[in-house]
């Protein structure tokens, strides 16, 4: 793609996102995008009902062990990602949320079938929720989004609260989350992990078309995350250049926001310092701009500003 036809889609999707065009490249103010907590406190905050402790690998990630990777790198700010471990109740990522105000923002895990999930939805938000988990996991719950009346009230209650849907999906989901923008186009939608593209350690054609044709949703959005798990999974995750490159090009950099997905990210053999300098210092056709927007401004506008509660 040329420069000037680069040039005029990043200008074009700043004026649909409604946000300033060149957001200030400041180092040491970044805002990871990713990050999972939890506690082996579990008698304060019980697992829920199919784990066990044995299940938390490692058995402890919280705030403290988390900035003694995130703080050295320049990352002052952190979106929380709801952990499998404890479902529906969202306790434990809420106190953290509040033990460290202006730190953290999160994203929620709700059960779209119950009675109340608007009004739950709309608690959370108050909390400083800013986004909310779906998982397309079997192929039974994907053919259960289709005509539900639970995941129809997620999606219609997220634009109402001005707030995001956040799909963990692998490729073959790609084409139902086409048609869910589709029918909800007011609604924003944050692509964990580019869908898990690479996971089998090649980038098909097909789903990398798949992953790019979301950008004619101007409120869909990717992140740039969990390159451990991705391709070579080897650092310095180079090999990501070239999806990166795309998803860049065909969304604009500011609907790329760039996650770590820790702890994961520091298990052997990776660190968090590798994740952060790939978008950072690695890949040469990132411009100053393109890196702040993908290292700050699209998590900021998305995951920080106020939702409509």
């Amino acid at each position: 793609m040329n420069p000037t036809r680069r040039s005029f889609l990043v200008s074009s999707a700043a004026a649909l996102t409604g946000c300033s065009l060149v957001p200030s490249f400041k180092k040491g103010d970044w805002i990871d995008a990713h990050v999972h907590v939890w506690t082996p406190e579990v008698d304060k905050y019980p697992l829920a009902r199919g784990y066990a402790v044995s299940d938390m690998r490692p058995p402890s990630f919280t705030p403290q062990q988390l900035f003694a990777h995130c703080r050295p790198e320049g990352v002052r700010r952190i979106v929380l990602i709801q952990m499998s471990y404890y479902q529906f109740d969202n306790r434990y990522m809420l106190d953290v949320m509040r033990q460290h105000p202006g730190t953290f923002s999160g994203v929620a895990i709700v059960d779209e079938n119950a009675p109340d999930v608007a009004a739950t939805m709309t608690q959370l938000v108050k909390q400083g929720v800013r986004g909310f988990r779906i998982y397309s996991g079997k192929a039974t719950n994907l053919s259960a989004w289709i005509g539900s009346p639970g995941m129809a009230t997620l999606w219609k209650t997220a634009a109402e609260l001005k707030v995001s849907v956040c799909p963990l999906i692998n490729p073959d989901t790609l084409p139902l989350i086409d048609k869910m923008c589709e029918w909800y186009p007011d609604t924003s939608v944050v692509i964990d992990h580019f869908a898990r593209i690479g996971m089998a350690g090649g980038f098909k054609e097909a789903d990398v078309r798949n992953l790019l044709r979301l950008a004619r949703h101007s409120k869909t959005h990717v992140k740039a995350s969990a390159f451990y798990a991705l391709g070579a999974k080897k650092p310095p995750y180079t090999d990501m250049g070239p999806l990166i490159r795309q998803v860049r090009d065909a969304f604009g950099p500011q609907r790329v926001m760039w996650a770590s997905d820790c702890p994961f990210q520091v298990d052997p053999g990776h660190h968090y310092r590798d994740s952060i300098a790939l978008i950072r210092d690695r890949l040469d056709f990132l411009s100053e701009t393109d890196r702040a927007w993908m290292l700050r401004g699209t998590a900021e506008r998305v995951f920080f500003s106020s939702a409509a509660v």
